[in-house]
């Protein structure tokens, strides 16, 4: 007789191969369909395989094989980051709650990615994610160059800059979509406000509900 667990287990592959297959069916133009009119997604007509990587999380190592299964939206930031990160990180917190209603197995997942392990630890990082929704992932690498590998596989970059006695960091705005078997298949950009204008105070922002709209139907979730 199957026990509760492995029942669960079979439900939970289930569901995922399903996203799996929603998701190759929007993305794939298998004999010249056309991609959908995604709303905040800028898709990739075929989805780029990245190379293997481990980072550090609270709860252990994060890895390709981590992320099967569900569709990732991978977003580089740090804790003291002033503006874009706590922006980003609660705009993508109401896509998050809106995902909260999908089967677990089918549900969207935020990984957030230290770029300042220097002073990010995991415990810290986690808090701090934690705070904008629990459900989020938030992970870094001590080793630089290893980060950086991590980072620039996603074309997502990021430099320290001196700031008096202490730094600060610049980095990537965008976000970058993997689908379930952890390739990279699009990014997602934010938009400056209508009539802002770049240097004129503005941070460029999400649609979170456009987000949480286009991750539900490559799951497999909406029509």
């Amino acid at each position: 007789m199957f026990n509760r667990t492995f029942l669960l287990v079979i439900v939970a592959a289930v569901f995922a191969g399903l996203g799996l297959l929603a998701g190759e069916r929007w993305l794939s133009r298998d004999g010249g369909s056309a991609l959908p009119a995604f709303e905040a997604i800028t898709p990739y007509p075929t989805p780029r395989a990245i190379p293997p990587f481990e980072l550090l999380s609270a709860d252990g190592p994060v890895t390709a094989e981590t992320l099967r299964g569900r569709w990732t939206v991978v977003f580089i930031g740090f804790v003291s980051c002033p503006d874009v990160c706590p922006t980003t990180l609660t705009d993508m917190a109401k896509a998050q709650k809106a995902w909260e209603a999908l089967p677990e197995a089918q549900r969207p997942r935020l990984l957030f990615v230290s770029i300042d392990p220097e002073r990010d630890t995991p415990e810290l990082l986690a808090g701090y994610a934690r705070h904008f929704h629990p459900a989020t992932l938030a992970a870094t690498q001590p080793n630089l160059a290893t980060l950086e590998a991590f980072t620039s596989s996603l074309s997502l970059v990021f430099r320290k800059v001196p700031l008096g006695a202490s730094y600060t960091m610049d980095h990537s705005g965008s976000m970058v979509l993997l689908d379930p078997e952890a390739r990279v298949a699009g990014v997602i950009r934010p938009q400056m406000p209508a009539g802002a204008t770049v240097g004129g105070g503005a941070i460029a922002t999400i649609d979170p509900q456009a987000v949480a709209r286009d991750l539900a139907r490559l799951s497999g979730a909406a029509p």
